[in-house]
């Protein structure tokens, strides 16, 4: 399928944007302006990169698919709340299993995870801490993971953060009732955006890379969408005022921010008080004692992010064992929501990115144990009505700041809307579950038109390159 791509730099107003669309899904104009919004007066290292799938959530200050990277200071309220929500993509060695053992996969992800949660404890607060400070490698030595699983992770599930205080800092600024209420819920799927579908392989696009991933046609996978646990929601409601939080955090924060900030006897009080009680997305300036607090609260919670979400990839590893006599393999975990230092035109920077994923090619990985030949992978997912796509970066991603979107559902909708997508034509359907234990709905699909423009758009710029494309036949949702 032709995409016709447009330009990577696009001026709106006085402001200058990189942004990565096509004739049939190009950037709403007043999405562009709310991002103008959101950094003005910032010390930008680059232009805002702006990639398809480009929408705006009410619970978010700012539109989905950005990567906005800034010097000297960083931004909070421009990704979102809870850092590191993210997906990962892991392979079952068996055929399609039947509907009665999928039946039995979800009925034990339900038990296990509910939905709503329940008020069970699973951490001390401790390990709340090592969670915190340790990442993924805490999630290994709790369920036995594997250094070879390590290494499929993005940062192999672990930022370092002695340069910020380390763990004994961390003892010290993570606040009591914050780590209470963290010990809640480790690992989980929930519902609304986030899903557990079972895929299989339909298509292999590059098969070297293919063979480098351990993918083939025929293939079961698993991809997950989950968030980074309740930690991570609590530290973003700490260090930023939030436009959505729900009424018990709301509560908490009121009391909690300004003991943080305000109580706590420290100079720069005016420009805490500017930095985190403000609306919309100020600045927090990384330079000093203060500087260092924040960097190190993003870092502990990309960390718990990363424990959490291995947390939940080990219980689906064993509930596919018992469900289908299956052993699982991880493919690859990667964050949406995270806030990274990295060398931007040279110079340090903090890049965030907001539902968009790093694309880091083989060229920035030479000595990574896994990816050094193909690059960190990235999924392209589409919806439960559609094929999602399994892809590396090209070396040439830099010019998005070595990021790519992390879904296309907002295409996909659109061109249903508009007739431009319909039904597909050999009548295909997903078995969509849901957390009460109702029977499944049979959902019927859509054709790829939605998902493919969005590739396109990718691969049109040299971003990314696809190499194994995947058909849901079932989802938790």
């Amino acid at each position: 399928m032709e995409i016709e791509v447009l330009t990577g730099s696009r001026d709106a107003g006085d402001r200058q944007f990189t942004v990565f669309d096509s004739e049939a899904s190009p950037a709403d104009e007043r999405m562009l302006a709310r991002l103008g919004e959101g950094t003005d007066g910032a010390g930008l290292a680059a232009p805002p990169v702006v990639l398809p799938d480009f929408c705006h959530k009410a619970k978010s200050e700012m539109p989905s698919s950005i990567a906005v990277a800034t010097a000297g200071e960083i931004r909070p309220t421009l990704t979102d709340a809870a850092l590191n929500c993210g997906m990962a993509l892991m392979t079952l060695n068996i055929e399609r299993p039947s509907a009665s053992a999928v039946a039995g996969f979800y009925r034990q992800v339900a038990e296990r995870f509910p939905s709503p949660p329940n008020w069970r404890r699973e951490l001390t607060s401790k390990e709340v801490l090592r969670a915190a400070t340790e990442g993924a490698d805490f999630a290994a030595e709790r369920y036995g993971l594997s250094q070879d699983e390590l290494d499929h992770i993005e940062e192999s599930g672990r930022m370092d953060i002695d340069a910020y205080g380390g763990a004994r800092r961390a003892a010290r600024e993570l606040p009591w009732l914050v780590v209470q209420m963290s010990r809640l819920r480790f690992g989980g799927i929930g519902p609304s955006t986030h899903f557990l579908e079972l895929q299989e392989v339909e298509e292999i696009l590059d098969p070297a890379a293919a063979a480098e991933l351990g993918i083939h046609a025929g293939q079961v996978t698993v991809q997950f969408h989950n968030g980074g646990g309740v930690l991570t929601g609590q530290l973003g409601a700490l260090y930023a005022r939030r436009k959505s939080a729900s009424r018990m955090l709301r509560a908490e924060m009121s009391v909690q921010r300004p003991l943080t900030h305000v109580l706590t006897p420290r100079s720069g009080l005016k420009r805490r008080l500017a930095a985190y009680f403000t609306e919309g997305c100020p600045s927090v300036p990384v330079d000093g004692d203060d500087g260092r607090r924040v960097l190190l609260a993003t870092r502990l919670a990309m960390n718990y992010g990363f424990a959490y979400r291995m947390a939940t990839y080990a219980e689906l590893r064993r509930m596919a064992a018992s469900a289908f006599g299956a052993s699982a393999a991880l493919v690859v975990d990667s964050p949406h929501n995270s806030i990274y230092e990295e060398e931007v035109a040279g110079k340090h920077a903090f890049v965030h990115r907001h539902n968009a994923c790093r694309a880091y090619p083989a060229g920035l990985m030479k000595d990574h144990p896994v990816f050094a030949r193909t690059g960190q992978p990235l999924l392209l997912p589409g919806t439960n009505r559609t094929s999602s796509y399994l892809c590396v970066p090209e070396d040439t991603a830099s010019r998005s700041l070595y990021t790519a979107c992390h879904g296309t559902g907002s295409i996909i909708s659109a061109f249903e809307r508009s007739g431009r997508s319909g039904p597909d034509p050999l009548g295909r359907s997903t078995a969509r579950y849901r957390y009460d234990g109702t029977a499944p709905a049979e959902v019927p699909h859509l054709d790829d038109r939605g998902v493919d423009e969005a590739l396109g758009i990718l691969t049109g710029h040299g971003l990314v390159r696809p190499v194994a494309r995947m058909r849901p036949f079932a989802v938790l949702t």
